[in-house]
This record gives C-alpha cells, sequence and structure tokens, in this order.
C-alpha cells in the first residue's frame, strides 16, 4: 500500500480509468494499455503499479466502451447445443482454457438443437460485439439456414470472427473432425473381434454428425463381413439411448450383437436399457459408443468408443476465432478407436 490518500469516487460513482491513472501516478494512456490488453508494451513496474491501483479501488473495464472503441469486446461466445452433455462440456473446457491465456471472456449460449433458438442467439449476441463466435452445437444436412447465414455475415461485418465445428454456414472458419472415418474404423474393429449383427441408435435423420457417423459405421461393419446394421433413431441425449434401446430390446435382439451409440452419452442410455431388461452389457449385448467421455471410462463394462480430443477442439476453436494467421492442425484431430470390456472378443 502507497502512502499516499485512496482516492475513490463519490458514493454510487462509477470507477473510472482517470481515477485509476491518478491513483497510480501515470498518464490516462499508460493506465488504458495496462490495462486493456494493448499491443504496446507497458513496463512492469507501471503495469504492476496500475493493476494495484485498479484491484484497490474496485475498477471494472466498460466493455461496451471497449466493444465501442475495437469494433469488438473481450468476449467469446460459444453456442452449445446443450451444456449438461459432457461432450459439449469438455468443448468449453479448451475454449475456456484459450480464454483465460488471452485474457478474455467466455460467454456460453444454449441453442437446444434448435435452427430458429440459434439464430435468435446469434442475433441477441452480435450486440455483445464477440470478438469470436464458435458455433459447436450439431449442423444439419440439408445445407446453412438463409437467416443464420446472414446474422453470421453481419457479425462478421462488425469484426468478429465466426467459426464452425464441422461444416460452417456462410464464409466463416471450420474445424473438421473426421467422423466418418473414426466410425468406420470401429465398425472394422468390430468384426475383426468377431461381431457380425448391429444395431445402431442414431439421432433424427439429417443430423450431420448421426448421419455421417452412421455412414461411417455401417461401411466399415458391412465391408468387413458383417451384416447391414438395425438403425433406431432418437437423440443424442441419454434419454434417447434408453428410449431407443428398449424399442430394439423388443424387437428382439440376439445375443452377441454389438449396439453402436451415436455418441457415448446414447449408448451409456443404452446400457441402463439392456439392464432394465435384465440382459447384460458385454457378453450378453456388446455395447459401443463415441466421444471418450470421461464416464464411458468409469462404468461397468468400460464403454468401447472412438476417441475424440475434445479439449483440443474447443481450444483449435479459440484459435481460429482469435488468430488472424490461423491455420488449421488436423493432426492434433486425430480420433482413435478404443476397445474396452463392453466388447469382448467372440469366437
Amino acid at each position: 500500500m502507497t502512502d499516499r490518500t485512496l482516492r475513490r469516487p463519490a458514493a454510487h460513482s462509477a470507477v473510472t480509468l482517470d481515477d485509476v491513472a491518478r491513483e497510480a501516478g501515470v498518464s490516462l494512456a499508460t493506465a488504458s494499455r495496462a490495462l486493456n490488453g494493448s499491443t504496446r508494451k507497458v513496463a512492469d513496474s507501471y503495469r504492476e503499479r496500475v493493476e494495484e491501483a485498479a484491484a484497490r479501488l474496485g475498477y471494472t473495464a466498460n466493455l461496451s466502451a471497449q466493444a465501442t472503441a475495437r469494433g469488438t469486446s473481450a468476449i467469446i461466445a460459444l453456442l452449445v447445443a446443450d451444456i449438461a452433455d459432457p461432450y459439449f462440456g469438455l468443448i468449453a473446457s479448451g475454449v475456456a482454457r484459450g480464454a483465460d491465456e488471452a485474457g478474455l471472456v467466455v460467454t456460453v449460449a444454449i441453442t437446444e438443437r434448435d435452427p430458429e433458438r440459434e439464430v435468435r442467439l446469434v442475433r441477441a449476441l452480435r450486440g455483445q460485439r464477440p470478438r469470436g463466435l464458435i458455433l459447436a452445437a450439431s449442423r444439419t444436412t440439408s445445407g446453412p439456414d438463409p437467416d443464420l447465414t446472414r446474422e453470421l455475415d453481419l457479425l462478421g461485418a462488425m469484426g468478429g470472427q465466426v467459426v464452425a465445428l464441422g461444416p460452417g454456414a456462410g464464409g466463416v472458419r471450420s474445424l473438421i473432425l473426421d467422423n466418418r472415418r473414426g466410425a468406420e474404423a470401429l465398425g472394422r474393429a468390430l468384426v475383426e473381434r468377431g461381431y457380425r449383427e448391429s444395431v445402431v441408435l442414431a439421432a433424427e435423420e439429417g443430423t450431420a454428425t448421426s448421419d455421417t457417423r452412421l455412414e461411417g459405421f455401417s461401411a466399415g461393419f458391412t465391408g468387413a463381413g458383417g451384416a447391414e446394421p438395425r438403425v433406431y433413431r432418437g437423440g443424442f441425449t441419454r434419454e434417447a439411448g434408453y428410449e431407443t434401446m428398449t424399442r430394439a430390446l423388443e424387437d428382439g435382439v440376439e445375443p452377441g450383437t454389438v449396439v453402436f451409440g451415436i455418441s457415448d452419452v446414447v449408448a451409456i442410455g443404452a446400457l441402463t436399457a439392456i439392464r432394465a431388461a435384465g440382459r447384460a452389457a458385454g457378453d450378453d449385448i456388446a455395447l459401443a459408443g463415441f466421444d471418450d467421455i470421461p464416464t464411458g471410462r468409469d462404468v461397468t463394462p468400460a464403454l468401447t468408443t472412438v476417441r475424440v480430443p475434445l479439449e483440443e477442439v474447443g481450444y483449435q476453436a479459440f484459435r481460429a476465432a482469435t488468430d488472424a494467421e490461423w491455420e488449421a492442425h488436423p493432426d492434433d484431430l486425430t480420433l482413435e478407436v478404443l476397445l474396452r470390456e463392453s466388447t469382448p472378443p467372440r469366437a
């Protein structure tokens, strides 16, 4: 604490950058560069004085004013389909890691896989003038929504960089995961383990991630000598996995069949349905998922899956949203088949 008298603004008035500069004994320009992420270097001694003064006075940067001055704010917006799904939680963790390194703030919005809601959210987020916007919610195979494309174009015109996981909408940067190849490798590996009959629990037709994984699994499984899978459609939730697995069991699932849940969350829902029907997962009905969320390693039997490096996906998406000279690094996003106890080898 310095021996200067602490100068507090009048009651009910906001602390300004002028107040911080006076308290630190530096110019307004130096205080601004120290606190507002300027690319111009500030001496450590000055920066420390400014940060200490800001902390003593309780100063908070005016994000709206910064956005007006720069064209964008210190915000990264992340749109996910379902924050309760560990898939999106792990992606958000990677985005948050990048934002923490860069001194930015992450705003998370939930689309609930509703295209109209997604458009409304992007329109609302435009008002925050985010530095970048990451679309992590599932895309559809019908092509970009014209309303969404227009909103993204308007955000881009304001200086915000848009990033999509998977094929984008409009002129955006895209981070592509090779879901098809990962699912195809899983299908082949299961036939090599001795499986010939399969059931796939997929999402609604037209959901890009689900359809791509289904196509890849079917190609790998039949190409290696397995029969064409039976397909039941629901969604990406645990409840959907339970419901679609229940329907499959009612239709009849022979011992030695392998069930592929389009995601680990779906597969875990299917696991509960298998047990509720008095069947055993593994030796009786084999089970596989996709994503490699931590819960899949902890259930019994441990879940065979395809590992997606989800935190790295989120981190790379952040870099794509903030780096002017960004280049994709697909080798960092390699998918890997992990064979565990839920798909034991069959004679």
